[in-house]
């Protein structure tokens, strides 16, 4: 999380990794294929349309691992992002820097069968499938630039906080209201059918996103969310970075 964060002066990691594309072994797809499978059952119906259209914009395909050339064939001439590969976790300020040029850093291995229902570390199925297919809407992708702009902003603890818990509650685990139903975008809720049953059931309490709701908010990473926040739109959340940065001690 940002708390963790560390400055790190060495070349990116974006760019000493590459996704090795024929490398993927039959057993790698196969694992994309039943995650693929599971998840689109459910999110149909369940999903923000702006990620099942996200999805089928950015060329996601449900038998093979996505190629990220390809992806970004599609995605950089509708929004300007790009996914770029990583090997795993960056330090939260080069993450949060690469946010803010529109550089998605996304994971190119992908979990085990043995270990298909949960990794504690981040894979391409939860990058590619749980995030990216959003960087295809315009207002959410310059909601994620500007919210990167103002993550590498964070100097005290207590604008650390507030930008951890920013993204935990919109980015990771965010609603959004669809004709008056909530409906999942945050890549957290869109890769696990687990948190996404608890977000749309009755033991979570759904409240109307604002940013003082947000930031008073603690969170646990190791239990299902109580509390979730639902916007309006993606343009309210782009007000709320603005409004975050008018707070900070810059």
């Amino acid at each position: 999380m940002l708390a963790e964060a560390a400055v790190d002066t060495a070349p990116s990691a974006a760019e000493r990794v590459q996704q090795r594309w024929d490398r993927y072994t039959k057993a790698d797809h196969e694992v994309w294929q039943t995650l693929y499978a599971r998840r689109m059952e459910q999110l149909a119906t369940t999903a923000s349309r702006i990620f099942l259209e996200g999805a089928e914009l950015i060329g996601l395909a449900p038998h093979e691992i996505p190629n990220l050339k390809e992806v970004n064939k599609r995605l950089g001439p509708r929004t300007g992002w790009n996914a770029v590969p990583v090997g795993g976790f960056l330090p939260a300020r080069e993450f949060f820097a690469s946010l803010s040029n529109r550089r998605f850093p996304t994971t190119v291995t992908i979990r085990s069968r043995e270990d298909i229902d949960y990794v504690p570390e981040p894979d391409i199925f939860h990058d590619v499938f749980g995030h990216v297919p959003l960087h295809s809407d315009p207002p959410f992708a310059d909601f994620l630039q500007r919210f990167g702009q103002a993550a590498t902003m964070a100097r005290t603890p207590d604008e650390v906080e507030m930008m951890a818990r920013l993204f935990w509650f919109t980015i990771e685990f965010g609603l959004i209201d669809e004709n008056g139903t909530p409906k999942i975008y945050g890549s957290g809720l869109i890769s696990s059918s687990c948190d996404a049953a608890n977000a749309l059931g009755s033991n979570c309490d759904r409240r109307p996103f604002s940013l003082d709701a947000v930031i008073s908010q603690s969170f646990r990473i190791d239990r299902l969310q109580d509390i979730l926040f639902v916007v309006d739109s993606f343009e309210q959340l782009y007000e709320a970075v603005d409004l975050v940065v008018e707070r900070m001690s810059i």
